[in-house]
Formats: structure tokens, C-alpha cells, sequence
């Protein structure tokens, strides 16, 4: 199988930059590009797909081969359409280039080599006229890096939800059909297998005060001062997050404030600083739970600063071991055998960081990641991946649902 180079080269010439919650707009930005273009293979290929909308300008595309056997599982390969933005990068993110058998640009790693794969072997099966023992489900999804809208909304259609309160997912429902056995999730893996990962809640912090001319601060109140007594108390709750299991095998639960934001001008007392938070989860804690030990710090710290807590942004939990499914397990190993017999060391790992895996369990569909790449490479200023490894991955995943 060599179609998975022109095909990254073509993904990666199509931007599909998530403005990550900021207001910013432009050609590079949001999935249709993608999406158009898969939607045109797929038609070429004659494979069944449908559009999902989850947002403006923001659909998943959906893709159903059958299985050739009867009482087939379904099997779900999910990749994310998005990238993360193109700020600071030192290539040109949109130009593919292959030096070295590997290929330069932003999305390549994370996750458009692993989006390569997963079309290719599709395509590979539904041309083939060998037996395949599950159904696929492929799920090209939306908005991953900043808020999994895309899994959630894909997640839902087994959720028995009306539909007439959802009526975009009617034909999206009718495609991928019961509950899958077993989601695969493309992440820059280097072919391993994660089993475990964090999960993450998002969300913002409001910090009010009262704004008058920085002559006169007395008749003011200064948002800033109340917000860096908060800043301190999560500092110091998140130097404590690191001694609590700190051999976990995912890494122990984590704190970060991200970004803060806050006056106008030198010569202003500010009346609003945000802070943007996020506190990774380990599979067996409650992200509810987390997000309340932070607000409870914060308040012990701030007293009567008035500060308010938006609701999440996103919130997902941890991903449990999917071999631990018996009803998973199985092409779990199947999926750890086929990458052995290609030469992958197909190790059984864990992660610190999340994935849309973590909503698919939550909604009841077991799930691993699995993929081509190094999430040392993803997010880069020269992002990129081996072009090989592409390929290996595109058999791997062949080689899960074909008889041999």
C-alpha cells in the first residue's frame, strides 16, 4: 500500500486549523476542507457515507463497509479532522514535504497520518474480495483539540435520544447502527496500544473588580489583586496534585492554569480578569469532583472577591483498560497480534494525555488508541512523521477485519 503519501500530502494541503475558543477567523481555520474531500473519496470509492452536523461549518463525515460474514461485530476507527493552530511553526505548515521518509506539516503526527491509515485500509477492504469478519464504522470527527464536540455528538447516537430533538443525526443514527464492540481512536501511538489515559475538565474563572481612572485606584476595585491570590492557590494545589499517585501508571493527576486575561491599559483599574484552567483526571477520578477541590481552594483563598466559575468547557474522564471488556478483549488482542506480525512491538501503554477514546467509553463502547507517529512530534514547530510508519499502520488496521 503506498496511496497513504499523496494521500496525507493532500490532507495536510487542506488546513483544518480549531481556533481553539478564540475569535479569529480565516481560510485556514475550522474542518470543511477536510471534510469536503472526504466526502469525494468516499463517493469515489463507492463506499456509504453521511454527513453529521455538529456545528457551523463543522461536520463529521461518516463511513459504513459491511462486514461479509454474518452476526459480524461493529468495529468504530475514529480520527479527528482538526489540528492544533500554525502559530510559531518554522515549515510551511500547509506544504507537505518529504525528506528522509518523512513528511513535514502540521497535522501529519497529529492526527492526519493516522487519518491516512485508517481511509487508506478502508479503501484497501472495500476493494478487496477477501472476507471481512467485522463491520467498520469510520468517524471523521470535528473540534477534538479544543472540546471532543465531534466524539460527543457521534457518542450520542447510541444514547436513545429523541430524535426529534436531534434531527441532524437521523440519516448519522440509521448509518452506524447499534453500539460498536470496540472503538480504535488514531493518536501518534508508534503503534503501541493505549490502554488508560487522563481525562481533562476545562474551564474558565471570573475575577470581577470595578473600573475607574488609575489616578483615582481608591474608587475602584482592582480585579487583578484578588485573581493573583487565586493564581497562588492553584499553584500551590497543583504542586500538591504531583505527590498524589505519583506511580500511576498514566502520571499523577495534574493542575495548569493556561491563560489569564485582564485589563485594558496601564492607566485603568481593570474590572475583570478570566483565568482559563485545566485539571487532568486519572481513569478512577471524578472529574466533578476535581474541578470542586479547585473551586473550594480558590474560595479559601479569595474570601468575598465575588469570583464566579463558568460551567465546562470540556469535560471528559479517564479511559478505562479496554482488555478488561470481555466482549472487547478479544479484537483487542487481534489488533495487538496483527501489529506483532508486521513488526510493531504493539506494547500495552498509558498516557497522560486524552483522546476522544475517553467519550466513546463513557459511552459504553470499549476503546483503545492506536495509530502511526510520536506524540513527541505532535503540536511541533516542524511537525512530522514517518512515512513508513503511515503505511504499517493502513496493513495493521486491514489486517484487524481481514481472514488472514
Amino acid at each position: 500500500m503506498t496511496e497513504h503519501v499523496a494521500l496525507l500530502a493532500d490532507l495536510v494541503r487542506r488546513p483544518s486549523v480549531n481556533p481553539m475558543g478564540r475569535d479569529v477567523s480565516g481560510p485556514e481555520y475550522l474542518e470543511g476542507r477536510v471534510s469536503d474531500y472526504l466526502v469525494q473519496r468516499f463517493t469515489a470509492a463507492g463506499l456509504t457515507w453521511v454527513r453529521q452536523p455538529v456545528a457551523p461549518g463543522r461536520d463529521n463525515i461518516l463511513v459504513r463497509l459491511e462486514a461479509t460474514v454474518p452476526a459480524a461485530p461493529v468495529i468504530l476507527w475514529d480520527a479527528h479532522q482538526d489540528t492544533v493552530p500554525v502559530e510559531n511553526m518554522t515549515i510551511e505548515p500547509f506544504v507537505p514535504v518529504v525528506r528522509d521518509g518523512r513528511m513535514h506539516g502540521r497535522g501529519t503526527c497529529d492526527v492526519k497520518g493516522g487519518m491516512a491509515a485508517m481511509v487508506a485500509a478502508l479503501e484497501r477492504l472495500a476493494a478487496a474480495a477477501g472476507e471481512r469478519r467485522a463491520t467498520i464504522v469510520f468517524s471523521a470527527t470535528v473540534n477534538e483539540e479544543f472540546g471532543f464536540s465531534g466524539a460527543k455528538a457521534v457518542a450520542r447516537l447510541w444514547a436513545g435520544d429523541d430524535e426529534a430533538t436531534v434531527p441532524n443525526d437521523t440519516a448519522a443514527r440509521l448509518l452506524v447502527g447499534p453500539r460498536p464492540t470496540l472503538a480504535v481512536v488514531a493518536e501518534p501511538t508508534g503503534l503501541d496500544l493505549v490502554v488508560q489515559h487522563k481525562g481533562a475538565i476545562r474551564w474558565r474563572i471570573r475575577v470581577p473588580g470595578r473600573a475607574c481612572h488609575s489616578a483615582f485606584p481608591e474608587q475602584g476595585v482592582n480585579a487583578i489583586y484578588p485573581a493573583g491570590r487565586a493564581i497562588l492557590a492553584i499553584e500551590s494545589l497543583a504542586r500538591e496534585l504531583l505527590a498524589r499517585h505519583p506511580d500511576h501508571a498514566c502520571g499523577p493527576p495534574t493542575l495548569n492554569l493556561g491563560t489569564i486575561r485582564g485589563g485594558s491599559g496601564v492607566n485603568l483599574v481593570p474590572d475583570l480578569v478570566v483565568l482559563e484552567v485545566e485539571r487532568r483526571v486519572l481513569p478512577e477520578e471524578s472529574a466533578h469532583e476535581a474541578r470542586a477541590e479547585v473551586i473550594a481552594r480558590i474560595a479559601a483563598a479569595c474570601g468575598s472577591a465575588g469570583i464566579t466559575h463558568d460551567e465546562p468547557f470540556l469535560e471528559s474522564a479517564g479511559l478505562a483498560d479496554a482488555t478488561r471488556d470481555p466482549r472487547a478483549a478479544p479484537w483487542v488482542e487481534r489488533l495487538s497480534a496483527r501489529a506483532r506480525e508486521r513488526g510493531a512491538a504493539a506494547a500495552h501503554t498509558a498516557a497522560r494525555y486524552g483522546t476522544n477514546a475517553s467519550v466513546y467509553t463513557a459511552a459504553g463502547v470499549p476503546s483503545v488508541v492506536f495509530g502511526p507517529g510520536s506524540i513527541a512530534q505532535a503540536h511541533t514547530a516542524d511537525e512530522w512523521i514517518d512515512l513508513a510508519d503511515v503505511g504499517l499502520a493502513a496493513e495493521i488496521l486491514a489486517d484487524l477485519v481481514s481472514a488472514t
